[in-house]
């Protein structure tokens, strides 16, 4: 997923839990958003050390250490980003997510 792109706030926000989950049960809906938010941060993490792997010094010679701007702009870009968990909670409040309950599936 495009996380450069998401219509999540960069800061923290109050939401009325019960409203966001209306019939659901509100400690299974915020299971859910930190299961998805633990995804993205892998997902996040994964990209910006794949990125950042370009730069890597092939010495370990810690005096030949040196700032590249271009490294230093990408590690700008991805702490500006949203928190996983605000991405997660937009995609849920979106109904992006699609999760399911297999205790709940059995008794019905």
């Amino acid at each position: 997923m495009d996380y450069k792109k998401t219509q999540a706030p960069t800061n923290t926000q109050t939401r009325d839990l019960r409203a966001m989950v209306g019939e659901e049960n509100v400690y299974e809906a915020v299971a859910v958003i930190s299961k998805r938010a633990n995804q993205i941060g892998v997902e996040i993490k994964a990209e910006l050390e794949k990125k950042l792997q370009e730069f890597a010094p092939y010495t370990d010679n810690l005096e030949e250490v040196f700032e590249n701007r271009e490294q230093i702009e990408i590690s700008r870009f991805y702490e500006k980003l949203p928190k996983p968990t605000l991405i997660a909670t937009q995609e849920y409040v979106d109904g992006k997510i699609y999760h399911r309950n297999p205790l709940t599936e059995k008794k019905k």
